[in-house]
């Protein structure tokens, strides 16, 4: 049902033929009986407080988008304090790399059941307080381990980090679809995006001054604990978040009676093989696409380094260009992409791009600002394009397992290719590592191919315009009132 459409409530009066059912004041008419003051359009017609209004949505909006920033700018912690982890708690680099593979691995799994159990057991609402609650006591945990001098007890915060992370992003997800489905998705997922890169950038930016500032009253390890436990306040404001979001769906799912993500029709585990082949293959463009960019990022220093004699303050600049123009971007290509529709092509004009920056580092001396520039411009394009398409494909009620399942490759790709691009640079150089990253690229746009011609030949919902899927919806709307009626 959407926003603007007229909600009859049980046991409240008739609305006139004006459409007016209020005495002018936001509240109903004076028939309405005792106990029942409740405003038609909420905060005593206040457009935000109203469910059926657009301004309500876009409340919703600001929390969704919050959802996540404590769990984005935490994760990214380990690596804006690398030097400090290694000397205060006097780990190696091969130990320091476990904070972050125990956050990878378990999620192979996890982000599957998390996804599940949205759909299934928990529901929207509570799995989203679930995971965010996860992920706060995931990271004061690794604080805690950190001020008591307990490696073990950081690794261990970090795999419960790690259980809730990736789970939380899969709920956040299903939150945007149940919310903005049909109305500016695909723009409300660029901005996710941003808000992603936003916590990695600010978490990049404060949390070295701000060990700074603890470590001229403390000392060691001690000094890092307080770090930590400071950015872990991020996680309380979105668990927070998480709170009001839940509260909200609450109102709107009663007041314009539409089913909340976890309430209707619930998937079975057997249902995961009859997923359509153009999921499984978003699946792999997903792995295949990111696994060019994150892998390359988390090595790219180094190969700024050497192939263009870069300092290593200009080398971390140019390497984190793809999520400074990710941030700005994605919003801005999922406003596109909303406006035009035609996702299919998007995404494949996304990995060409891709490719073309990747052949430039490879192949050429071109400044490295440039190709990574272009790098930052299509990264932001598929995900504002890709991800969006799974909605168009499955039922809402199956949104959460899909996505938890697309986490979960996603996942298994970025370790095994990080630990291979590990491997082809310390045996092969960096001229192979971009070899492998062009052959990544290839296999998702020949993906995106095969998609394309099997939606093509299908109903061809997946790259259609906005005015076309507009009319194929009202299609089926009306071919299903027609059979109901036939009944």
């Amino acid at each position: 049902m959407s926003d603007g459409q007229e909600v009859s409530r049980p046991g409240w009066p008739a609305e006139a033929d004006d459409g007016n059912p209020t005495n002018g004041s936001g509240r109903e008419s004076p028939s309405v009986s005792e106990g029942s003051w409740v405003t038609e359009t909420g905060c005593l017609g206040s457009r935000c407080c109203d469910p059926k209004q657009g301004p309500y949505r876009f409340v919703g909006l600001v929390f969704m988008c919050f959802l996540g920033f404590g769990s984005y700018f935490c994760y990214d912690t380990p690596a804006s304090l690398q030097n400090e982890i290694k000397t205060d708690m006097n780990v190696s680099t091969l130990q320091f790399s476990t904070l972050y593979s125990l956050y990878s691995w378990p999620n192979v799994v996890l982000c599957f059941v998390g996804g599940f159990l949205i759909d299934r057991i928990f529901g929207i609402r509570l799995g989203t307080l679930i995971f965010s609650t996860i992920v706060t006591v995931g990271h004061f945990v690794f604080s805690f381990g950190a001020l008591i001098n307990a490696f073990w007890c950081m690794q261990l915060g970090r795999f419960i980090f790690g259980v809730g992370g990736e789970s939380l992003a899969v709920a956040q997800n299903a939150y945007t679809v149940s919310w903005f489905k049909g109305k500016e998705l695909n723009t409300v997922f660029g901005l996710m995006l941003s808000m992603a890169r936003v916590g990695s950038t600010v978490n990049f930016l404060v949390m070295e001054p701000i060990y700074n500032w603890v470590d001229q009253t403390q000392d060691g390890h001690v000094t890092l604990g307080i770090t930590l436990a400071i950015g872990g306040f991020t996680c309380i404001f979105s668990l927070t978040c998480a709170i009001v979001l839940a509260i909200l769906d609450r109102r709107r799912s009663k007041v314009l009676r539409v089913a909340s993500a976890e309430v209707g029709e619930k998937i079975q585990l057997k249902d995961i093989g009859k997923f359509p082949l153009s999921f499984w293959l978003i699946s792999v463009i997903c792995v295949t696409f990111y696994s060019a960019i994150f892998p390359f990022i988390g090595l790219s220093k180094v190969f700024f380094m050497y192939k263009y004699g870069l300092s290593s303050a200009k080398a971390n600049t140019v390497s984190s260009i793809v999520y400074i123009i990710s941030a700005f971007a994605s919003p801005m290509f999922g406003f596109v992409v909303d406006k035009t529709g035609r996702n299919i092509m998007w995404v494949g004009l996304a990995c060409l791009v891709t490719m073309g920056a990747h052949a430039i580092m490879a192949f050429t001396f071109i400044n490295p600002y440039i190709p990574m520039c272009i790098m930052g411009l299509s990264y932001s394009l598929l995900a504002s394009s890709l991800w969006p398409m799974v909605a168009l494909i499955l039922p809402e009620s199956q949104l959460g397992t899909a996505y938890g399942i697309m986490q979960s490759i996603q996942n298994l790709g970025l370790a095994l290719i990080s630990m291979l691009s590990g491997f082809v640079v310390d045996n092969y150089g960096y001229l192979m590592l971009e070899v492998l990253n062009l052959i990544c690229l290839s296999l998702a746009f020949v993906s995106t191919i095969v998609i394309w011609l099997s939606d093509a030949t299908g109903d061809g919902a997946l790259n259609l315009s906005v005015s076309q899927r507009s009319d194929r919806d009202r299609r089926t709307e009306s071919r299903s009132l027609l059979e109901e009626e036939e009944e």
